[in-house]
């Protein structure tokens, strides 16, 4: 299944991928700096957070194309949706 994402979509994920990605550098440049643990696993659960709502928004969109796509059988909406869910749960 390919994904489409609408405009506004697109953007939300892609500011939210870009987010992570300089907590992400950030942690990093803390880690080598010699930074307070806990100030680091902060900026860790952040980028985790960040990721998961990516993710999140990914999977929800590509499930609703899967269930409103037309000229799909039943048993390919019920693969399409268990692939998702199981994409769903690796981020749970």
């Amino acid at each position: 299944m390919q994904l489409e994402l609408a405009a506004d979509e697109l953007k939300s994920v892609l500011n939210r991928l870009r987010r992570a990605q300089g907590q992400i550098a950030g942690v990093i440049k803390m880690i080598e700096e010699g930074r307070d643990c806990e100030e680091v696993i902060t900026q860790l659960s952040a980028a985790s957070r960040a990721l998961d709502r990516a993710g999140f928004s990914i999977i929800a969109t590509g499930l609703e194309q899967c269930l409103t796509e037309e000229g799909q059988t039943v048993a390919d909406k019920d693969r399409m949706r268990a692939r998702l869910e199981k994409l769903f749960l690796s981020l749970a």
